[in-house]
């Protein structure tokens, strides 16, 4: 309950801070990751890592690689429009079944 109740504080300080930076022309954005192939999954034995990739519709664990990718975009000029957004990189798990 501590984990999700801190990402939600977190969703909320950075759309309160999108708002007030926005006229300065500064973005805040949240990346939100799902599953991803770190330290923290290692924990995991075979049996709960399967049951977890079974539930991710793209079927695998992302890489770190892969949510630095958003990270990047969101720090590029690409990105200068976009504002107080929640980006899931969760393979799709997000949107249910």
């Amino acid at each position: 309950a501590n984990y999700g109740a801190a990402k939600a504080g977190l969703v909320g300080l950075a759309r309160s801070l999108a708002r007030e930076l926005a006229s300065r022309q500064v973005t805040v954005n949240v990346v939100s990751p799902g599953a991803v192939d770190t330290d923290m999954l290692a924990a995991l034995s075979k049996e709960q890592l399967n049951q977890m990739t079974s539930m991710i519709p793209l079927g695998r664990i992302a890489g770190a690689e892969e949510v630095a990718g958003v990270v990047g975009f969101l720090a590029s000029p690409a990105a200068s429009y976009v504002t107080g957004a929640v980006l899931p990189v969760d393979g799709g798990l997000g949107m249910g079944h």
